[in-house]
């Protein structure tokens, strides 16, 4: 018997100098930003290769050729919607529609993010409906489920320390049930990017 369909989505930014980590370029400047941004992008998509599970690149525009080193087994799409939620929406209907019945997403900023928490939350969803790893900074580095709920992405803001908490508040008012995952750090600023350096020895 054929097991579950999982996808995984990764939400990426295409690495363009002044576009990528801005709160590091504010301190580190926008080569610096840029390079670190490269390295946790080369990170996140080499952990997701060990993932059990068909693998969708997101970018935030049409990829340049040969700028990003991806795996020719994951499939490249286009971010499409004005706001991160309306982008994530489309990617889960997108993968839903391919008749997948687990999908998660994660971004590119997490480099405590590992394949076996990835393969951790794919299981959480033989038993719960929704699975979250929630962020130190208040917002979430991974979110799933095994079926589609547009709700889930009706977030007043963006981008603030509310977003993880709000989402399981949203889960709640859709009476889903969640697993969650453990707290994870993202990295936002140079102080977030030196506590890596300093912790896996870059």
């Amino acid at each position: 018997m054929e097991g579950p369909k999982k996808a995984l989505i990764i939400f990426v930014r295409n690495p363009e100098l002044g576009k990528v980590k801005t709160r590091i370029a504010k301190t580190a400047g926008n080569s610096a930003a840029l390079k670190i941004y490269r390295q946790l992008l080369e990170y996140t998509l080499t952990m997701a290769d060990a993932v059990a599970a068909d693998k969708f690149v997101f970018y935030s525009d049409k990829p340049i050729q040969h700028e990003i080193e991806v795996k020719t087994s994951f499939q490249k799409e286009i971010q499409c919607g004005q706001s991160l939620g309306d982008r994530m929406k489309h990617a889960f209907s997108l993968l839903f529609n391919k008749k997948y019945n687990k999908v998660l997403i994660i971004g590119s900023d997490c480099y405590d993010l590992t394949a076996e928490i990835i393969t951790t939350a794919f299981h959480s969803l033989n038993n719960f409906d929704t699975v979250i790893g929630p962020a130190v900074d208040g917002g979430y580095y991974l979110l799933g489920m095994k079926k589609y709920n547009a709700h889930l992405f009706d977030i007043k803001a963006w981008s603030t320390q509310t977003v993880a908490a709000e989402t399981i508040e949203l889960i709640r008012q859709q009476e889903m049930s969640l697993y969650q995952l453990p707290v994870l750090a993202d990295v936002d600023t140079e102080e977030d990017w030196n506590k890596v350096i300093k912790r896996v020895h870059l």
